[in-house]
Parts: structure tokens; C-alpha cells; sequence
């Protein structure tokens, strides 16, 4: 079969779990992509500069780097990871229900930020749960995990597209906004006064209004989804019915089953994976939040090697992940810009094209990653960032290769983050703290970099844009060879300490029998 029976009946004891995991990323993936095709629109109702606005993308990135911090404390026991789930789940369509009738770039930035805290949430626990389900076989489950990132991302924009002002005024932004603008109203509000018909302004902004409220309603049936999970798992406090969790006699039935089998994972502590994304036991590794992994006591007396893999796999998704922020924020704004100068309509599909390229590749990346290890896909991924990036500065009046070029990038983009995740738990055998370092280095890499990237396109010009996606790229690689250099390092050392054990133990056996013989 494609697919080890193991993996399948894996699956098969936690597909309830696994579904519900994989829906909330979707509502992650609603989020995070909806800011840039409709980040003129929002500039225009809140009349603010695109530099006021980029600080929107901020308090969300931050936000997210935030919860993706605290996100493992919900992990005690299920019902709180759950609880937590549904609540982030549900804030989302709420804040897509009131972004429209945010006026103020500020209220604005305080509800992005609130989505910020419940994706952080959404990520780091989704995150934790899967690999502490499946462990050494994670790498396929991640990559269909992050799938619905790609997937909530890539209708986020088709919804908005239709939506979006092809005529939008800023009373506020002066010279250095219009530059910014569409060309269409470059044109338009230069030759008209700068301040812009209240009429006018409130059509365009009871249109926009529809992309949010539309999002809202279809990211519902996700909290829906977990609350049904914790109906099915006996944790709803008002829930009729016996104690015991459904799942509990369904592990008891597969233990019965699974005794009468020769896998590998047939002894009597094969169960035991299951139970701990739902006890939510701190034994698993440092599989909490970020916080309880610098206090755990077992850190002293391990080799630099094992703190040089969390930092170095950390810092290529700062750097891999930041390019996906910076992009699909701002691909939107240089395609409109000069030298490009597309139609908004056109531009606004850039975005749809990039997560859909994201999409694509974690869903191809699912057999491969089941095929090949995480770290030759890593390192064809990152050439192929470089690669296609030296393309797009190379060719960059050709508006057909931007979008050939934007599908290249969100493919070689796609799995990175999976990858390496499954590489660094590989590496430290599921007992360091790689899970919530990578997540909140990811989420650290598309604050910072959204933010710099925003402020250098109005001083620099929108060339700027793919140029610093070029050094980020190039930084990332050499931090990821780095990393190999690391993992080699690593590896001597646990030799060694294995050598060293087997000497110690080798005496200690020969020790009875000379003893018997004299």
C-alpha cells in the first residue's frame, strides 16, 4: 500500500481529532491572507497612510507571535485545548463581522490583533496536539495541516477580489500615498480635490463590507466543528451522559486489536501516544508552551548542538515564513504600483495565485514528504526560493512572469515550515522544545519582516520589495546549511554518549560472572 497500515490505523483511532485540527487551520488560513488584497480598501476607510497601515499587519503578526507563545498552556488537558480552539475559532468570524465598521487605523490594529492571539493559539496547540499524536510518523499529517492553511488563504482573496474599489480617495496619505494607490486613482485623485465625497466613500465601504461578512459566515461551521468534537468526547460540562470519553473505549478496543499484531508499535505502551494530546501530560518532551520549555530542569547538561538546532531551525523560519508574510502582504501593492501598473482586479488575483500555489504544493507535498526525508525537500525548497526570486528581480516589468513567478514561489514556500518541523522533532527524538520555538520564530519572522518590508517600499520604491525578499531568501539558506552543520555535530555527540553508556554497562555485566567463578 501507499500508506503503512501502522499509519492508517493510527489515523483510523484519532481521525476525530485530526479533522478538527485540520479545520481550524483553515480558519488560520482565512486570516492571515484576507489583509493583503483588501489593504488599499481598509487604508481608504480609515483614511490613514499605507506606512499607518502597515502597523494593522503588526499588531496581528505580533499578536500571533504572542499566543503561539502562551498557546501550550491550553495543552494541560483536553478540554481546555479544545475550549481554546473554539473560542479562537469563533473570535475570527466574529472580528470578520466588525472589521467594516472599523473607521480608525487604531480600532482596526486592536481587532487585528485580537485575531493575532486567537491564531497564535490556533497554531501552536493544532501544532503540538498532531506531533504528539503521531510522532516519527507527523511529517504527512503536518503537511496536510498546513494544507488548510493554503487552503483558508486561498479563498480569503477569492472572496474579497470581487469586492474590491477600483475608485478609492485618501484624504490623509499627500504625495507618498498616491504613489501607492492603483494607477487608475493616481490619476483620478490628482486632478480632483483630496478630499474625498462622504456619498462615495460610504458605497465603497458598503461593498468591502460584504468580503468580511461573507468570511465570517463560512469560517462558522469550524468552531461548530470542535464544539461537536467536545460533545462527542463528553467534555461539554452540560453534557448528559457518563464520564468516560468516547475515545477512551475506542483505544480500549484497538489496544485488544492491536495485541494481535506484529507491528512495531504493539507492546503494551503503544496506546500511550494517544492519550497525551488529550491528558495533555508535561512529560511530552517540551511539547508545551515556550515559557515551560526554558525552565525545564533537563536542559542542563545537554551539548550547544541541542540548543544550536532550536535556534537555527528557528531562524530559517524567521527568515522562510516572513517572505510568505511580506509577499502575500505586499505583492498586491507592487503589482498596482509603477513599473507594473496592473489593473486592480488583476492584481488582486496575485494573492489568490500565491496561496493557491501554497495550497497545491502542501497537498503534493503530502506523498513526498511520505517518500522522501524532510531535509532533501527542504533544501530543494529553499534553492528554489532563491531561484525564482533572482527570476523576478531579473524580469521585473514582465507582468506575465510576476504571476508565473508568484505560482513558483508559493510552491517552494509550501511545505517548508512542515518540513521542518518534522526534521527538527527527527532530530531531537520528540524530547526538546523544537515545536513551540519553530512556531514562534515563524510567527516572530512575519511580524518583523511584514513591518520592514512595509516601510521600505515607500522610501525605497517598489523594486525594493522583491530585492529584500532576495537577501531574506539568501540569509535563510545559509542559516539552513548551518543548521545540517549542527545536526551533524549532534549526532557525533549522541554516538559518543552511546558508546561511552555501552562501556560503563559492558563491565557491570562481566562483574557477576567473575564473581560466580571464583
Amino acid at each position: 500500500m501507499f500508506i503503512e497500515e501502522r499509519v492508517l490505523t493510527l489515523f483510523k483511532r484519532n481521525w476525530q481529532h485530526t479533522l478538527t485540527y485540520w479545520s481550524v487551520f483553515f480558519s488560520f488560513g482565512l486570516c492571515i491572507a484576507f489583509l493583503g488584497p483588501t489593504i488599499l480598501d481598509l487604508q481608504c476607510q480609515t483614511q490613514s497612510t499605507l506606512q499607518q497601515i502597515t502597523w494593522v499587519f503588526f499588531s496581528q503578526q505580533f499578536c500571533l507571535l504572542i499566543g503561539s507563545s502562551i498557546g501550550g498552556v491550553f495543552k494541560k488537558t483536553l478540554f481546555s485545548a479544545l475550549s481554546a480552539l473554539f473560542i479562537s475559532s469563533l473570535v475570527i468570524s466574529v472580528i470578520f463581522a466588525i472589521i467594516p465598521f472599523c473607521y480608525n487605523v487604531l480600532i482596526l490594529a486592536i481587532a487585528m490583533a485580537v485575531t493575532g492571539l486567537a491564531m497564535g493559539v490556533i497554531d501552536t496547540i493544532a501544532n503540538i496536539q498532531l506531533v504528539s499524536i503521531y510522532q516519527k510518523d507527523s511529517a504527512v499529517f503536518l503537511q496536510a495541516l498546513h494544507f488548510f492553511i493554503g487552503f483558508g488563504a486561498l479563498v480569503s482573496p477569492l472572496i474579497a477580489d470581487p469586492f474590491l474599489s477600483e475608485h478609492c480617495g485618501n484624504s490623509t496619505g499627500g504625495e507618498d500615498v498616491h504613489f501607492h494607490h492603483r494607477s487608475s486613482v493616481y490619476n483620478i485623485r490628482l486632478s480632483n480635490s483630496s478630499t474625498p465625497s462622504p456619498q462615495h466613500t460610504d458605497q465603497e465601504e458598503s461593498i468591502v463590507s460584504y468580503a468580511f461578512w461573507i468570511m465570517a459566515v463560512i469560517n462558522l461551521p469550524v468552531p461548530i466543528a470542535v464544539l461537536v468534537l467536545m460533545y462527542l468526547e463528553k467534555l461539554i460540562p452540560c453534557c448528559p451522559g457518563s464520564n468516560t470519553r468516547l475515545l477512551d473505549k475506542d483505544e480500549l478496543a484497538m489496544e485488544t486489536q492491536a495485541t494481535d499484531t506484529a507491528n512495531t508499535h504493539t507492546h503494551a505502551p503503544a496506546p500511550a501516544p494517544e492519550p497525551e494530546p488529550q491528558q495533555g501530560d508535561d512529560e511530552v518532551g517540551g511539547h508545551g508552551d515556550i515559557f515551560s520549555c526554558c525552565k525545564n530542569g533537563n536542559l542542563s547538561g545537554l551539548p550547544p548542538s541541542f540548543f544550536g538546532i532550536h535556534i537555527l531551525g528557528g531562524m530559517v523560519l524567521f527568515m522562510t515564513d516572513g517572505i510568505v508574510g511580506a509577499y502575500a502582504g505586499f505583492v498586491y501593492t507592487y503589482a498596482v504600483a509603477p513599473p507594473m501598473s496592473l489593473p486592480s482586479h488583476t492584481a488582486g488575483y496575485l494573492a489568490s495565485l500565491f496561496w493557491a500555489a501554497i495550497t497545491a504544493g502542501r497537498l503534493v507535498s503530502i506523498p513526498l514528504a511520505y517518500r522522501f526525508k524532510p531535509v532533501r525537500l527542504l533544501m530543494v525548497n529553499l534553492a528554489g526560493v532563491i531561484v525564482t526570486v533572482l527570476l523576478l528581480l531579473l524580469l521585473y516589468t514582465n507582468s506575465t512572469f510576476l504571476f508565473v513567478g508568484t505560482c513558483l514561489l508559493g510552491l517552494f514556500l509550501s511545505s517548508i515550515f512542515p518540513c521542518m518541523l518534522a526534521y527538527t522533532e527527527d532530530i531531537l527524538e520528540y524530547q526538546g522544545c523544537a515545536t513551540p520555538v519553530l512556531v514562534t520564530s515563524a510567527g516572530l519572522g512575519e511580524m518583523v519582516l511584514q513591518v520592514l518590508v512595509g516601510s521600505i517600499i515607500p522610501t525605497s520604491g517598489s523594486y525594493s520589495f522583491l530585492l529584500c525578499g532576495m537577501i531574506i531568501g539568501c540569509i535563510g539558506f545559509i542559516l539552513f546549511f548551518a543548521l545540517l552543520l549542527c545536526h551533524r555535530l549532534h549526532s557525533n555527540y549522541l554516538t559518543g554518549t552511546l558508546k561511552k553508556t555501552a562501556m560503563v554497562e559492558e563491565p557491570q555485566r562481566e562483574i557477576p560472572g567473575n564473581t560466580s567463578g571464583k
